[in-house]
């Protein structure tokens, strides 16, 4: 299989690849080429502002290898930042949009982690063994059973095979493991190699196309997206060396490196800022504003870090009014100068040329085609800002060849510190009218807003505050728990019922007494001695030896069905007897005459002399005690998560956070 041959992928890395549809002629390495170019300039004004947290997102060619086509591919390292994965998931969507002839396929560790988003709507042959190189994160239950429009069939002959899912024409088509046949699909056959996956989607797209919940799902996580780039930024005010400002006004991007550096940094890298800085000096320090992403926000401000007193980098009071724009400073000050001490100090010569040759003249004048400057003035500052960016995004996606390792951040900042000139009479002119930066209390989550983060997440709707809509009908988690119970499950796990339509399970005694007389009538010879001899000598009375002799004996007797059914309800109602007279049996609630509700009160206790032998019993009112101890194991988790909370929220029952329904 393939994905047995493939390289495993680190936990923080995601894999991707374009493949050209229909089948390429001798000039197929060409034309994927051109239309790598052509992506990377079409999307060139979200890649040029985007700030990635490790990796940028680059397609490369890669020629022919045994089954797989040559193609366009990449892996980009995304580190703690989710969200680089799931832009890049845009991506190629939009691509595969913008060019019809090209089909994308993603991965990571997990496998085809984008059905992990719309586990809950893919068909039952779907599962962990035929999606290819998943893992066990994978739901192993899925509720749909017909959402592709195949059947729904499980291999019968333990054959393991896989899927092929891929983005074509902008939407998300599954291919599975079948094979035409005089009796329709076979589910059960190998998965299809890429040229057949690519074949079938080029010629009959439409059957597979992914169902509409599952589409949705994916919909739903890509919502927001391209206007979701700008939310996902954060500008704050860095009082920092005014050679990195000059830096990072040519290469915002260089910021993810050194809070990279910064948040990852061990004593052996920390030892170069144990000494006045070479690189970035403390004295000239200016006041600019810096973008980060939330996420390289978050990983800054959270560090508490201080500074060593050799290093020349001292903090103000935490009253100072600026004292977060020195302590952002100081933190990225330390993670530039780390980079450089890892840096060779020689010049990389691969990147001096780069915007002189005809690919970047062709680049730029694409880039003013689809108006990315926005009509900004040639030389003006925002022109100049822009421009930039796009020279960055060049660099890094473009330009490089594939031969070329990548040039380390460090060799980058050394090489942009020789040739940027630095004012700082400029800078200072630049702080004095720095634009507000932006609110961080965002990073700061209130209990409610958690709660309501989880709800989404498992896309269950807020509880309303009104209290007629808080009123919980207590039947309906009885129900809801005895559906639980009855459904069938199998080592792969239980199914939940999600549907409230579903018939409830009910326990019918004739049948079961029925069932039970086939099994005890069908070879009395079968059952136990003892048993029988407690059936027989179902007296309680103190019987010597001889007459356990004596029963040994009449097992040898056949006895009738009906003597051994009768005996063994007699047996079990003068078990409840005895349990009634004990804490097990006050334990439990039972019904009251005439009263058929399940909110009926807990059965009086009977003492020895209140003829309680002579009563009929009371039934045990099962909903009653069903929900009394759910509603108790409810109110000892303490507003914690628990086994009841976990169970009943599966089921779409949310009980209410006060306690005091375990007395109503």
């Amino acid at each position: 299989m393939e994905a047995l041959r493939r390289p495993a992928l680190p936990e923080d890395a995601v894999r991707y690849r374009l493949f050209a549809a229909a089948a390429a002629g001798p000039g197929g390495e060409a034309l994927l080429r051109r239309c790598a170019e052509l992506a990377l300039v079409r999307f060139a004004p979200l890649l040029a502002s985007y700030v990635w947290q490790r990796q940028p997102f680059r397609l490369r060619y890669v020629p022919r290898r045994g089954d797989t086509p040559a193609h366009l591919g990449g892996t980009t390292v995304f580190g703690d930042n989710v969200e680089d994965e799931w832009f890049i998931v845009y991506l190629l969507r939009e691509i595969s949009r913008e060019f019809p002839g090209l089909a994308a396929s993603i991965d990571d560790n997990d496998g085809e982690f984008l059905l992990i988003e719309a586990a809950d709507f893919l068909p039952k042959w779907l599962n962990p063994e035929n999606s290819e190189n998943r893992r066990d994160a994978f739901v192993s239950e899925m509720q749909c059973s017909t959402a592709l429009g195949v059947p729904a069939l499980t291999p019968s002959d333990g054959s393991i095979a896989a899927c092929q899912v891929f983005f074509y024409k902008g939407e998300l088509h599954i291919i599975p493991p079948q094979e035409p046949s005089e009796q329709g699909w076979a589910p059960s056959a190998p998965c299809p190699t890429v040229p057949q996956a690519l074949a079938l989607l080029s010629t009959r797209p439409e059957e597979f196309l992914a169902a509409e919940p599952i589409r949705a799902a994916l919909d739903k996580r890509l919502h927001g997206y391209p206007e979701k780039i700008q939310a996902s930024l954060h500008r704050a005010r860095c009082f920092l060396p005014a050679g990195i400002a000059a830096v990072l006004r040519l290469r915002p991007s260089l910021v993810a490196a050194a809070v990279q550096a910064f948040y990852l940094r061990d004593p052996g890298e920390l030892r170069a800022c144990r000494r006045p800085f070479r690189t970035f000096p403390a004295e000239q320090r200016v006041m600019a504003l810096v973008t980060f992403t939330r996420c390289l926000y978050a990983q800054l401000v959270q560090q508490q870090f201080v500074p060593d007193r050799r290093s020349g980098y001292t903090l103000p009071a935490p009253s100072h009014p600026q004292y977060r724009a020195h302590e952002l400073g100081m933190k990225l000050a330390h993670g530039f100068e780390m980079l450089c001490s890892k840096s060779s100090k020689v010049a990389p010569d691969a990147r001096r040329n780069v915007l002189s040759g005809p690919l970047w003249e062709r680049f730029l004048r694409t880039l003013k085609e689809k108006d990315y400057f926005k009509g900004e003035m040639e030389g003006s500052a925002k022109y100049l800002e822009l421009l930039h960016m796009a020279e960055d995004h060049f660099q890094q996606c473009v330009a490089v060849p594939e031969s070329c390792d990548e040039v380390s951040p460090g060799d980058e900042i050394l090489t942009l510190l020789e040739t940027t000139p630095i004012d700082l009479k400029e800078f200072e002119r630049e702080a004095a009218c720095l634009p507000p930066e932006d609110d961080d209390s965002w990073l700061d989550i209130t209990p409610d807003a958690l709660d309501q983060v989880l709800k989404e997440a498992r896309k269950e709707s807020l509880p309303s505050t009104d209290e007629e809509e808080q009123k919980y009908d207590l039947e309906t988690v009885a129900e809801s728990m005895k559906a639980f119970v009855s459904k069938v499950s199998t080592h792969q796990g239980a199914e939940m019922p999600w549907s409230s339509d579903e018939s409830h399970v009910t326990f019918d005694v004739d049948s079961f007494t029925k069932a039970l007389d086939r099994i005890l009538g069908a070879d009395s010879e079968e059952l136990d001695s003892d048993d029988l001899d407690e059936e027989e000598e179902f007296g309680f009375s103190d019987e010597d030896d001889e007459d356990l002799d004596a029963g040994n004996q009449r097992q040898e007797q056949k006895v009738p069905p009906e003597q051994l059914v009768g005996s063994l309800k007699a047996y079990m109602k003068e078990m409840d007897r005895e349990l009634a007279q004990t804490n097990v049996g006050k334990s439990f609630s039972g019904h009251r005459r005439g009263a058929g509700s399940v909110g009926a009160a807990t059965s009086e206790s009977a003492g020895p002399d209140s003829g309680a032998e002579a009563a009929e019993l009371a039934p045990v009112d099962v909903d009653m005690n069903l929900v009394a101890n759910l509603l108790e194991s409810y109110s000892a988790q303490a507003g914690l998560a628990g086994p009841t909370s976990n169970i009943l929220q599966s089921l779409g029952l949310d009980l209410p956070e006060s306690t005091e329904l375990t007395g109503s």
